[in-house]
């Protein structure tokens, strides 16, 4: 949840890119990780990487920040990429022990998954460091995500601090009876106990808001029939201009991959 925190407070900075609409931003994240995906070209996705920590650069986020989230995330990604060199077949070219092969088709195949994937990751940590998450729930709204859906990520936003909120409550008032989870001098049993009944805790607390804010949607007139308010803005030179720049980049991006296929 902290690092949560610190997503939004990094989308409250300005910036060039920060102000753009949030659904150039939206759509353009989701272009740069379909061509990244469909990519068969390691060249063009080292160019990709350089061209998304430029922006990052540009965009006033905290490299440290930014390096932090991709290294947490990267993981997931990389250690199936890690893999692929010993399970792909084709030509061998290092026999480890127990007749373990490295083959050059699965060095490659890992080397385009992992690129694959941190392309990826920088491009949506990009999205979500220039923008509220808030913002990112109206874009969606506004480029036809339904309505439904839209509230349903609309109340889960707003949830997500609340209990943030509740959960440090919970923590503060364990930490004045002197309850520390990492104690190793407490039975495990004990603190394993503790540990249940704050989860049980906060699911109560969850129920009880729920039931609340269901009862006051109620009484302002809530029906299935309502939609979610959706402020309206409008598309500038500026987000066209950035849109523009972004497109004729990735069509640089496939003629050098059209050109380049050794790379591969």
């Amino acid at each position: 949840m902290e690092d949560l925190i610190n997503i939004e407070r990094e989308s409250l900075k300005e910036s060039s890119i920060h102000s753009l609409d949030g659904r150039v931003k939206l759509i353009i994240t989701f272009i740069i990780i379909i061509f990244a995906v469909a990519t068969q070209s390691i060249t063009t996705l080292i160019l990709m990487e350089i061209y998304l920590i430029l922006l990052i650069f540009l965009s006033n986020v905290s490299p440290s920040y930014a390096i932090k989230r991709l290294i947490l995330i990267l993981p997931f990604g990389g250690f199936i990429a890690i893999f692929q060199p010993f399970i792909r077949p084709g030509d061998v070219i290092w026999t480890g022990p127990l007749g373990v092969d490295m083959t050059l088709q699965g060095i490659i195949f890992g080397a385009l998954l992992l690129g694959k994937v941190m392309v990826s990751v920088t491009a949506v940590i990009l999205l979500s460091s220039t923008t509220s998450m808030q913002e990112l729930v109206g874009s969606a709204r506004r480029i036809g995500v339904p309505p439904d859906f839209a509230m349903l990520l609309n109340l889960t936003v707003r949830y997500l601090f609340f209990f943030y909120d509740e959960l440090e409550r919970i923590r503060n008032a364990q930490k004045t009876r002197c309850f520390d989870i990492w104690n190793k001098n407490v039975p495990y049993l004990w603190r394993l106990r503790k540990v249940g009944e704050t989860i049980a805790m906060m699911f109560l607390r969850a129920y009880e808001q729920g039931e609340r804010v269901y009862l006051s949607m109620l009484s302002r007139g809530y029906t299935p029939e309502s939609r979610m308010y959706t402020a309206s803005s409008t598309i500038g030179k500026r987000d066209m201009l950035f849109v523009a720049a972004n497109i004729m980049i990735l069509a640089v991006l496939h003629i050098i991959q059209t050109l380049l296929p050794v790379m591969r």
